[in-house]
């Protein structure tokens, strides 16, 4: 009875020393994200030039491969975005790029994956980063039927608000989406835009989704920023092959003079007592 005892004792030892270890390192990680983020910008990182504010009523679609309108970006401006997370392989090691270089992007969030890390979504919020909604289970809204298309976009958008906010709405925080493989019909399309959603597509890619070496990917992004200039750039944080690629394509953008620009929704301001 004794040694059983004892067990016990040893056994709820080791399980608080692992606890405490546990939490610790959680701290730690955090602490280290928050002295980045107070850190930026530092002295020879490449950093985020501007924040630049849109809204629906200007902007409802951007992205030149998609629409006949992007963002007013100017020459050797990028703007950011990543797709199909959160994926806890791989979107830490996309965030820990940026906040190296203290560059600020957009992430379009599947809900159930979303859902079922929230403690990466609220990461990839308090680290600065816009978050912006990619159906709940990234299926294709131009195969299924229109009441369908409707329930995956509200759910991904609900399950994402509760992984951020703890609250289950239609209503999203950041009113940008991106549609699964960019396709739209116009019942999707003109359901966004009478609730004031910006659908975002992209100016150019990196082809991301097909199977390639970081450093192939790397040279294709690169010759197509050589021949855009500007623009959207679409990438998957939910790939390898990108978050290992990241941090040198990152520094490509720093050493050639290219500037990342930060989009947030243009709010209505508010006076001292809250009313718009």
């Amino acid at each position: 009875m004794a040694n059983m005892h004892t067990q016990h004792l040893a056994t709820g030892l080791v399980y608080n020393c692992v606890l405490a270890l546990t939490l610790a390192l959680a701290v730690s990680t955090a602490s280290r994200a928050g002295a980045r983020a107070e850190a930026c910008p530092r002295e020879g990182t490449l950093g985020t030039s501007r924040i630049l504010k849109v809204d629906a009523a200007s902007y409802p679609r951007v992205g030149l491969k998609n629409y006949p309108q992007t963002l007013p970006l100017r020459d050797h401006e990028v703007v950011l975005t990543f797709d199909d997370g959160p994926w806890p392989p791989t979107t830490p090691k996309v965030l820990e790029a940026l906040a190296s270089e203290c560059v600020r992007a957009t992430f379009f969030l599947i809900g159930k994956p979303a859902l079922a890390h929230p403690d990466l979504v609220k990461r990839i919020a308090a680290e600065g980063h816009s978050i912006g909604y990619h159906t709940w289970s990234h299926r294709s809204l131009k195969q299924i039927d229109p009441s369908e298309a409707t329930e995956e976009i509200d759910r991904g958008i609900e399950a994402v608000e509760m992984a951020l906010h703890g609250v289950e709405t239609t209503t999203p925080s950041t009113p940008f989406f991106r549609f699964p493989g960019f396709e739209t019909t116009p019942a999707t399309l003109n359901l966004l835009q009478s609730r004031g959603i910006i659908v975002f597509g992209a100016d150019f890619w990196a082809n991301d989704w097909q199977i390639m070496t970081e450093k192939q990917e790397l040279k294709l992004l690169i010759d197509r920023l050589k021949v855009a200039r500007r623009g959207i750039i679409l990438l998957h944080d939910a790939k390898a092959h990108t978050a290992a690629m990241l941090p040198d394509f990152l520094r490509y953008l720093r050493d050639n003079h290219y500037h990342v620009v930060h989009v947030v929704p243009n709010r209505p301001a508010v006076d001292k007592d809250g009313a718009p």
